[in-house]
């Protein structure tokens, strides 16, 4: 497993309860600002391994990137931990998690 690998899986498990973070943001902690693919691919393939709370992920427009019933799922588990989700978008300025 690489570092950036290492780095994305415990930025990941770090989101709290009614946070979300972006893609984006996430690699770029990861010292990778140009990784937000590469986030992706680690959450569709390693979200049930490690138990990622995968669905406190969005892209960097505020919004639910998956479609149909994932994308549904997702926004139900968001709005559960208080996350109002309108048209699959998220207010950034109120929800968005920053580590330091």
């Amino acid at each position: 497993m690489t570092k950036f690998t290492e780095d994305v899986l415990e930025i990941i498990k770090m989101i709290p309860p009614g946070k979300v973070m972006t893609y984006g943001q996430i690699a770029a902690y990861a010292n990778n600002s140009r990784g937000a693919r590469q986030v992706s691919r680690i959450l569709h393939s390693m979200s049930l391994k490690y138990k990622l709370p995968w669905h406190r992920v969005i892209n960097s427009k505020g919004t639910i990137s998956l479609t149909g019933e994932a994308g549904f799922i997702q926004g139900a588990m968001l709005a559960e931990e208080g996350i109002i989700v309108l048209n699959k978008k998220i207010d950034l300025k109120k929800h968005q998690y920053k580590l330091m």
